[in-house]
């Protein structure tokens, strides 16, 4: 499912207005997957991409499939971040354009930098938690694995190891997994000097 903000009717609120609706989009499922365990029914998890661009928008296909969208690489990252929920353990990430447009009104946690496939050019992704401000533990989580994050990103990693350890024990993310594991892989092959921190996926 693709849905898109700001055409054919211009939308000051676009990007807020697409966070609002992610967000209503995952406390509906929580619902949903309440009363299918009930009921003794599988239940299902979701991926959320979100980012805001300059994108072509307007009647495309053809006589025989004909519809009204939006095309272009702002969409296509778009896709690629719902494909990186799964990998980090997350629901909905959104772009760092996105991430810009939308604080202080949601919180937001950075994740990582990463070239998505099919693109050069890295991208800083940020998990979208909630609308308004974090609680003070909820805050003071989030500056504590940024902080752990410049230290990786430095090289510092067993600096960033204790930091990243000490968060996992209170709240064991999967986020917080993916690097202690690429840590340990580092110690066994460190990154060249001119290692960029960006991790590049392989696959959608």
């Amino acid at each position: 499912v693709m849905a898109f903000w700001g055409a054919p009717v211009d939308d000051k609120n676009h990007a807020k207005n697409a966070a609002k609706a992610s967000l209503k989009m995952m406390s509906t499922l929580a619902e949903l997957q309440k009363d299918w365990d009930e009921r003794g029914m599988p239940t299902i998890e979701i991926g959320i991409g979100l980012n805001s661009g300059i994108m072509s928008v307007g009647n495309m296909g053809s006589k025989n499939r004909f519809n009204y969208t939006v095309m272009g690489d702002n969409v296509n990252l778009g896709s690629r971040l719902e494909g990186l929920n799964k990998p980090y353990g997350t629901n909905i990430i959104i772009s760092e354009n996105t991430r810009n447009i939308i604080v202080p009104d949601f919180t937001t946690r950075i994740i990582d930098m990463v070239r998505v496939k099919g693109k050069l050019d890295p991208v800083k992704i940020y998990e979208l938690i909630s609308e308004g401000q974090a609680d003070e533990k909820l805050k003071i989580e989030i500056d504590e694995f940024e902080k752990a994050l410049a230290l990786y990103h430095n090289q510092k990693f067993e600096d960033a190891e204790k930091l990243i350890t000490s968060l996992r024990e209170t709240n064991p993310l999967k986020l917080y997994d993916i690097y202690l594991e690429r840590i340990t892989a580092f110690r066994q092959t460190p990154p060249p000097e001119n290692w960029d921190g960006v991790y590049t996926f392989k696959t959608k």
